[in-house]
């Protein structure tokens, strides 16, 4: 993902002159193209995260359109009084871009785990959340951010995440994907568990359970026009994130469905639980740690897929009836 977020900020950067790159003393590899061929559009502020996005600011009051960048945390709750005070109430054009969302950089420990930060850039006024399953989409998602008016949040994972997209596949900022279709269940997911729910699709497809996959790369706005197709058309939803259970794709989803007042939807929700990891190690082991592995999801999804199973035979029991009443009429 990061190498195609910088992929897309070069092209941008030359096609806009006012696009501009600051970052907090990190990721020389991957942002030294940038600072050879715009010179005058970047800028290492060093460790200073809160000077960095105040700067970011302030050059996009002067018609900028700036992208701040740094590791997990960093570049969001180190600065938050910042973002919330001087990006987001005055409404400038600040692209805040996170790189190891999750649990992307374990071993380094909880300073590195962003497992807070969509719930917090979610909730402040005019934000826009963003968190891309693949290069594909982190790309497109570049663009997108780039091209809105105002304050975006964009969540990369590190490197070397899989390619899950076609590549004519079409990013809008607000709108879910449909990666898989079906009609018993839908998964909904954000960022790289994209793949994780494409697998355990894959494995309830073998047992007879058709599963709708969402990526839903927008957290907010949400893409709440799918979030309750799929309540109406599958009954059963299923979100998965590499984040707090609290605040974040879960809690968001669960919101709609309540306001919308639909009822008999099942919903399990999939994430961290509210509490620092005692646990140190790579990205793989972390998730299984939390429960968030292919194995672990499908052994606690057997409960509601029972319950699905019920719903289903019931409804299909029904059907005849409704035919019935139809041809009469």
């Amino acid at each position: 993902m990061r190498t195609a977020f910088f992929r897309a900020l070069l092209e941008l950067a030359a096609q806009d002159e006012r696009v501009t790159l600051i970052v907090g003393d990190l990721g020389f590899g991957v942002v030294e193209p940038f600072a050879e061929r715009f010179p005058k559009r970047y800028v290492n502020v060093g460790v200073a995260e809160q000077n960095m996005t105040s700067i970011a600011a302030g050059m996009a009051l002067c018609d900028k359109v700036v992208f701040t960048y740094s590791i997990a945390n960093f570049p969001t709750l180190r600065c938050l009084e910042q973002i919330r005070n001087d990006v987001c109430y005055h409404n400038v054009n600040v692209k805040v871009v996170a790189v190891g969302g999750g649990f992307a950089y374990g071993p380094l420990g909880m300073t590195h785990h962003a497992t807070e930060d969509l719930a917090i850039m979610r909730v402040l006024p005019r934000m826009v959340v963003v968190a891309p399953a693949d290069p594909i989409e982190a790309e497109q998602a570049t663009y997108a951010i780039a091209a809105h008016s105002g304050p975006c949040y964009l969540r990369l994972g590190r490197a070397g995440e899989p390619v899950l997209h076609r590549p004519d596949v079409l990013l809008h900022l607000g709108k879910a994907i449909v990666v898989r279709d079906g009609r018993d269940i839908t998964l909904i997911s954000t960022g790289s568990l994209l793949e994780t729910a494409l697998r355990v699709a894959g494995r309830l497809e073998g047992d007879g359970v058709r599963a709708r996959v969402l990526s839903m790369h927008t957290v907010k706005p949400l893409d709440t026009e799918a979030v309750l197709r799929a309540a109406e058309e599958t009954r059963a939803i299923v979100t998965l994130e590499e984040h707090s259970v609290i605040g974040g794709l879960g809690g968001a989803v669960a919101e709609v469905l309540a306001e919308a007042g639909i009822s008999g939807v099942l919903l399990k929700r999939f994430g961290l639980p509210s509490c620092f990891s005692s646990h140190v190690g790579s990205q793989e082991y972390l998730r299984a740690a939390c429960g968030l592995s292919e194995d672990e999801i499908l052994r606690s999804l057997r409960p509601m897929l029972d319950l699905v199973g019920r719903s289903y035979k019931s409804r299909s029991n029904t059907q005849p009836e409704h035919q019935v009443r139809a041809g009469e009429r």
